[in-house]
């Protein structure tokens, strides 16, 4: 089994529990952990390994005020990059973000305060999202001369719809509260602490069968990218795969006599 330590990242704190739940922790509150290049390489080893190193689920939270400010603007102005440079600086954006949504590992991001510009492409690649009170999300590209660049026009867009997206880029529309929870930004909207309502969702998630959790933080989002017949023949091919699976019997069993926990509305 690969080994992932937290030593090994100087921007990210990463806890293990005993029940296969990781918390991993943006840890640069002074710059309200705006991500610079080197934060984006340790997520991209991060979650490279954590499907073979262990997770079961991972809950991404933040240090400080804020989940993501977005990109680090001092770095990017610093760098001076050229159009090529910064090309590649997105490629690795996208290869963090990818890791995250099709690794197979279910990821709730626990938001707080800012969650802007790359703060909010590093959260739509979540799975789920745990919003607080304090919560606000916005792309304020536009504004600030630049295109986003690590996703927001696919993920975000697929959240809220072109229309919306366009005119948070455009207008510099802030979201927040229940109008943000009502338009696919986040799932959840807490009173109390995202942190833990994440944990708990973690902690629910990391008691499935790891394959079907696979399934499901891979499958699904692949499955879209496809036209509905390919994804009709996808579907089936991997309910083939997992609802056979040897570790599924002893749940089945469980329902067959009913042992198991029943489906019931919320009281």
């Amino acid at each position: 089994m690969i080994s992932v330590r937290n030593d090994d990242f100087e921007n990210l704190e990463l806890e293990k529990e005993e029940d296969g739940v990781w918390i991993v922790t943006l840890n640069r509150p002074n710059k309200r952990n705006a991500l610079n290049l080197e934060t984006i390489e340790e997520l991209v080893t991060l979650f490279s390994n954590a499907p073979r190193a262990g997770a079961q689920a991972i809950v991404l939270a933040a240090s400080g005020d804020h989940f993501c400010a977005g990109l680090d603007l001092v770095e990017h102005h610093d760098e001076d990059r050229s159009p090529a440079d910064f090309m590649h600086v997105c490629l690795r954006w996208h290869e963090a973000f990818n890791k995250m949504e099709y690794g197979g590992v279910p990821v709730i991001a626990a938001l707080k305060g800012a969650v802007v510009g790359g703060g909010l492409e590093l959260a739509s690649a979540a799975h789920i999202r745990v919003a607080d009170e304090t919560t606000y999300f916005a792309l304020p590209e536009g504004q600030r001369g630049l295109f986003t660049g690590g996703g927001a026009t696919i993920r975000v867009t697929d959240l809220i719809g072109k229309a919306r997206m366009i005119d948070m880029m455009l207008t510099g529309r802030v979201y927040q509260g229940q109008e943000a929870i009502d338009l696919g930004l986040a799932q959840y909207l807490v009173g109390g602490s995202s942190f833990d309502k994440a944990v708990e969702l973690a902690r629910r998630a990391a008691a499935n069968l790891p394959l079907t959790n696979f399934a499901i933080c891979s499958a699904v989002s692949h499955m879209q990218n496809m036209s509905a017949l390919d994804a009709a023949y996808a579907e089936a091919v991997v309910a083939g795969v997992v609802n056979t699976q040897p570790d599924a019997r002893a749940r089945l069993a469980a329902f067959a006599d009913k042992t198991a926990a029943r489906v019931r509305p919320n009281s």
